[in-house]
């Protein structure tokens, strides 16, 4: 009896394998099944954005460091239109991008123990500095750079969702970035002021 409830069990697993894997993969509809907008890093310490999504387009920017947030606002099969933390936009090959994220300090700020602002201090961002973003929570993004980690007010930086400034949990917001840009007016209202 067990033999024939595991035989269209297993049917079924092998029939899902079969398919083309990068349709199930694919959750937004775009060409890399991401969602757009999306928040990456620069793969090396010398990266070119171009006027069109080519090689043949001239080069607008060259970006000298790795590790630099940017924001993906539209893409094609191999080339990736994104914004800088300054609003420069460019075209970048898909090769040139990370899928790590970090986030660039705007104004001075406080890394502390835990996300709350009487926690005690692990020690200070200045204005530009670049940190590896490991999570947010409540407003709050968890971050670290040359070993030093510690929590600071989403607020205070560039490379952060709408979704993440808000220091409120609610079932009306969506907890990753939406595909194509789609946002709920909630989450542009609770966001605004922040």
């Amino acid at each position: 009896m067990a033999r024939l409830v595991t035989t269209p069990f297993l049917a079924l697993c092998l029939a899902l394998v079969a398919m083309d894997t990068p349709a199930l993969a694919q959750a937004c509809d775009t060409p890399s099944g991401q969602p757009v907008p999306r928040f990456v890093t620069l793969r090396f310490d010398e990266v070119r954005g171009r006027v069109g999504p080519s090689t043949t387009h001239p080069v607008r920017w060259e970006y000298r460091r790795s590790g630099l947030p940017v924001e993906i606002i539209a893409e094609t099969e191999d080339w990736r239109r994104v914004r800088d933390p300054e609003g420069e936009e460019s075209w970048m090959h898909r090769r040139t991008l990370s899928g790590r994220r970090a986030v660039q300090v705007r104004e001075a700020a406080s890394l502390h123990a835990r996300p709350d602002a009487e926690s005690p201090e692990t020690a200070r961002a200045e204005p530009g500095a670049i940190l590896s973003l490991e999570r947010c929570r409540l407003g709050w993004c968890r971050l670290e750079a040359e070993g030093h980690r510690g929590w600071v007010r989403a607020s205070a930086l560039w490379g952060v969702y709408a979704y993440e400034l808000v220091q409120t949990m609610s079932a009306d917001l969506p907890q990753s970035p939406p595909c194509n840009a789609l946002r709920t007016a909630a989450l542009d209202e609770r966001s605004e002021g922040l």
